[in-house]
């Protein structure tokens, strides 16, 4: 499965509500998941300074992780495809 970026504008996000979309993206990728849709969050990244989050997610395509996020109400300004270099 590819790897996608979603990138968000977070201005103003509480770490408690950061962690509570954490969440919220992996409850919905999991139930995604076992509706036949698959998607998975993979990690995140967060930029204070400008507020800025970057996500990456494993789907097939970026429609599952669209879905995902309109699903479980997440902002994003957009989502690409992305390589995942972690060693």
């Amino acid at each position: 499965m590819a790897v996608y970026m979603v990138e968000r504008d977070l201005k103003g996000i509480s770490l408690d509500q950061l962690a509570a979309a954490q969440k919220r993206a992996i409850e919905t990728g999991k139930d995604l998941t076992a509706r036949g849709k698959p998607v998975r969050y993979i990690r995140s990244m967060f930029v204070p300074g400008e507020a800025r989050c970057m996500c990456l997610f494993e789907a097939p395509g970026p429609e599952h992780v669209r879905e995902l996020n309109e699903t479980a109400r997440l902002p994003f300004s957009r989502i690409v495809e992305a390589l995942d270099l972690t060693p």
